[in-house]
């Protein structure tokens, strides 16, 4: 059974909702029935995260952010819910939130590694989707089919509405991509096998996103897809997600 994280309430601010994800290992990368895996997703390789930690149920939202911070990021989409995931906020932005919320509850803050990510994704499973080999418009928010259809909501929508995984945890498939901690590398040739953010002889300035979001087709939502975004990026299909080393 996943454990919920005590945490303290009654700030004005409120702390992360996080789920603990338990030790163990997996095979992280690309599978080979996988169709739509490209060399950046390879070699496949096996991770053994030797400890627990906490991860947040679901994307910081723009409550959580306006709350926090005072005030809702550059270039917010000012007709979402509150409740929806906040986009357009920067990796340096990512941080100063990071920052603010370690030094308000007393705790270190800090966003999963890109093998963390994918521990928790998978949440167990082995296929290419968590819940198997495709994915429908009833398992997270995507616009597109393969043939190009238009098929989802069109926008982001508040976390919850999707099933939560094995886990616990709400749209790390869909919604809005995710950034990790980790900085970019074209390939997981010489990458860290104990979950631990690769940071050695990346690209400088750029990191590793997660997830896919609400205006792709389900093969940017496999759960070892990747790609990088600039850490000046400011787009509005990618958020975040806290963890927490226990």
């Amino acid at each position: 059974m996943i454990a919920s994280l005590p945490i303290a309430r009654g700030n004005l601010a409120e702390p992360p909702d996080l789920v603990i994800i338990p030790e163990g290992s997996f095979l992280m990368g690309g599978i080979a029935d996988d169709k739509f895996v490209s060399s950046v997703e390879l070699p496949q390789h096996r991770v053994t995260l030797g400890n627990a930690f906490a991860l947040a149920k679901a994307p910081v939202t723009r409550r959580d952010w306006h709350l926090l911070m005072g005030s809702l990021p550059p270039s917010d989409l000012d007709n979402l819910d509150e409740a929806c995931p906040v986009v357009n906020v920067t990796f340096p932005e990512v941080m100063a939130y990071l920052r603010e919320l370690s030094d308000t509850f007393g705790r270190t803050y800090r966003l999963p590694s890109e093998s963390e990510w994918e521990y928790a994704c998978r949440a167990g499973s082995e296929s290419v989707f968590p819940q198997g080999a495709s994915l429908a418009p009833q398992d997270a928010n995507f616009l597109y089919d393969e043939q190009g259809c238009e098929i989802g909501a069109g926008h982001i929508i508040p976390s919850g509405y999707y099933p939560a995984n094995a886990f616990g945890l709400f749209d790390l498939l869909g919604n809005v991509c995710e950034w990790t901690g980790d900085t970019w590398h074209p390939n997981y040739e010489g990458a860290p096998d104990d979950g631990s953010a690769w940071m050695q002889a990346g690209k400088n300035t750029f990191r590793t996103i997660r997830g896919g979001a609400w205006d792709h087709l389900p093969r940017v939502l496999r759960a070892s897809w990747r790609d990088w975004a600039p850490e000046q990026a400011r787009w509005d299909n990618l958020g975040f997600r806290v963890a927490l080393t226990l």
